[in-house]
């Protein structure tokens, strides 16, 4: 069962916070918690828009920081360095979130972040991309202002998932869209209009795991490949056959890479501060704990 911020801790184990795609919950990284099993304390904060966060109040203009401060009480809170987790625009909230608290990151996984902002400082690197982004933008928003949901919700499901998806759709999942479409334009705004810069991010000096999938779409491509270059401790592996929605529809394989990515990483923590502290009873007991998260 996925645990949200205020449910009881799991048994201690490597703190992770997992945040979700747009439109979407906490639901979607249940087969990430039955992964990672009851050995990890699994947080999946909801973003605004969602039934359990509410609306942005709207006391100021809309940023990503205002999403990234959302899991930060839980960071400052943990005793031990937190493993983010974040797919699509949660992956974007990930990312500042890690900016805004870099010492107290473990490592993090992204599957195909979209932080948009990037395309638009990579010169004509990116231009196609940006400008295919941004025209999704532009017609999403101009559909929602115009009262248009069905219209924009439409496009945006099936851009992201394959033309014919949102007709596919059941209605239930159809008209929980169309309560969060006001917000999507929030957050394509945000993720636009982010000011943080290539060496903010080039300064995030901890284990990163990129996951894209072999179809993703252009701009989440190229922002993945060059998120690759920027962050000195990272790697990227494409999971075959899958789209920007693998964390669902791969959710197997995905969820096993981020385990995977976790443990190795906790590993390697409990490994420098057993160079550090140097007792064999210490070792032997970081040992036990490795041999139980696995």
């Amino acid at each position: 069962m996925t645990m949200d911020m205020n449910g009881p801790p799991r048994r201690r184990g490597g703190p992770v916070i997992a945040l979700h795609c747009s439109g979407s919950g906490a639901s979607q990284w249940n087969t990430l918690a039955d992964t990672l099993g009851d050995n990890f304390d699994l947080r999946t904060p909801e973003h605004y828009g969602t039934p359990s966060s509410g609306p942005w109040p709207g006391k100021h203009a809309f940023t990503i920081a205002d999403e990234a401060a959302r899991p930060i009480p839980f960071i400052d809170q943990s005793k031990h360095k937190v493993h983010l987790v974040g797919h699509s625009y949660g992956g974007g909230v990930a990312l500042h979130a890690a900016l805004l608290r870099p010492c107290r990151i473990a490592s993090m996984v992204l599957y195909e972040p979209c932080a948009f902002h990037l395309l638009r400082l990579m010169g004509s690197r990116g231009a196609e991309a940006n400008a295919e982004i941004t025209s999704l933008a532009r017609q999403f928003c101009h559909g929602v202002v115009m009262g248009d949901y069905r219209r924009a919700v439409g496009l945006f499901v099936d851009y992201w998932n394959g033309v014919g998806t949102w007709d596919m759709m059941r209605p239930v999942a159809q008209d929980a869209l169309f309560r969060w479409a006001p917000k999507g334009m929030l957050e394509f705004r945000a993720l636009i209009d982010n000011q943080a810069t290539p060496s903010d991010h080039a300064e995030l000096n901890f284990p990163v795991l990129i996951l894209r999938g072999g179809n993703a779409p252009a701009p989440t491509q190229v922002i993945a490949d060059y998120l690759a270059e920027l962050l000195p401790a990272s790697q990227v592996r494409v999971i075959a056959g899958a789209g920007h929605m693998g964390p669902l529809t791969h959710a197997a394989e995905v969820s096993a890479l981020i385990k995977q990515h976790i443990v190795s990483t906790d590993a390697h923590l409990r490994s420098h501060c057993w160079e550090r502290r140097g007792p064999a009873g210490d070792i032997e007991s970081a040992a036990r704990q490795a041999e139980v998260a696995s």
